[in-house]
């Protein structure tokens, strides 16, 4: 079974002017959204924002109080099972039986499309060796790494060629290590050509797989473009200092305005303030020249590029959940 899709078609992922209430709460407030074939969309905002509300209405599993969506040319509400036959969907969590290997995860996903045993078991080979699971094939599932689940998971969500895979926040909860290996992954299927819409909180992810990303916050879209045209919004160069003590943040802050002419970039939780530094090292040499003599301690200062940290937190006010501090080390009188 292998899935079509209408050439034509400007975007394959279309969304226009979306609204969904639930109760007082405006999940989706007008949003527009468009991915182009064979590239990665990066949704990117933080829990609450509306990603995973706008994934439920693309895959049919939510209707939309009003606007319209589009997947392939494939209208989502009036031709829903059309969608889900070219759409692969992964979830925050790995959907895979414990109890059965990868293999028989494979083909049992694909016998449940339709496919014939023969077919079945074709597919799933060919998967296994995509996503570097050959040598783990008869191995029941349990036994996997986060890593490999997710592998698993994002293999059988290929099982029939889907032309697009939408991923909500796939390595949410994955240490480091494992990210990477899901980040490998989705790159691979960037390869095939498969068009993938990736909703997350990490910045670091979207920076490093989005050709496109969107900024959504309380369910608006707020920002889009590349990561370079996101970061060309904050200017050139910055100054960041990061202050030890929490009663020294103030003093700082008002430093940097007098230094900089304009509101400084802050957050408070972590006790780091950015200037813009037009004149590179120039400017930072003269923040350290006025810093120098007063009493501030400083636990970091340098020059560096804007980040989409420095996006998102100048576009929304506050970083996202996954980059919320538990505590900074050396950070002293902080709650």
């Amino acid at each position: 079974m292998t899935t079509t899709m209408n050439e034509d078609i400007e975007y394959i992922i279309d969304v226009k002017d979306m609204h969904k209430h639930f109760g007082d709460t405006h999940a989706l407030a007008g949003v527009d959204l468009q991915a182009e074939k064979g590239k990665v969309l990066a949704l990117l905002g933080p829990n609450g924002s509306g990603k995973t509300t706008l994934v439920r209405i693309l895959t049919s599993l939510l209707k939309a109080d009003s606007g319209s969506a589009t997947i392939a040319g494939l209208d989502v509400e009036k031709q829903a099972d059309q969608v889900r036959s070219v759409v692969g969907l992964t979830g925050q969590f790995a959907a895979v039986d414990d109890l059965l290997t990868g293999r028989e995860n494979l083909v049992m996903v694909g016998e449940l499309y339709h496919l014939s045993k023969k077919e079945a078991e074709k597919r799933a080979e060919e998967l296994l060796e995509q996503f570097s699971l050959t040598d783990a094939r008869d191995r029941r599932a349990r036994t996997y790494s986060g890593g490999m689940r997710r592998r698993l998971d994002l293999a059988a969500s290929l099982i029939v060629r889907p032309p697009v895979v939408i991923l909500d926040e796939p390595t949410t909860g994955l240490d480091p290590r494992t990210r990477n290996e899901v980040w490998e992954a989705i790159e691979k299927l960037v390869g095939i050509g498969v068009t993938v819409l990736l909703t997350t909180q990490y910045l670091e992810e979207a920076d490093r797989l989005a050709h496109k990303i969107m900024v959504i916050d309380k369910g608006k879209m707020i920002a889009s473009g590349t990561a370079d045209e996101l970061k060309d919004q904050i200017g050139g160069d910055l100054v960041e200092l990061s202050v030890e003590n929490n009663e020294d943040f103030e003093k700082a802050l008002k430093l940097l305005k007098e230094i900089s002419l304009v509101e400084p970039t802050s957050d408070e939780a972590r006790g780091r303030i950015s200037i813009p530094a037009p004149d590179g090292v120039e400017t930072l040499m003269k923040t350290l020249r006025e810093m120098d003599g007063t009493k501030i301690k400083l636990q970091d200062i340098g020059l560096r590029r804007p980040s989409l940290d420095d996006v998102f937190l100048k576009l929304t006010g506050h970083v996202t959940e996954a980059e919320e501090p538990a505590g900074r080390p050396g950070m002293k009188g902080r709650k």
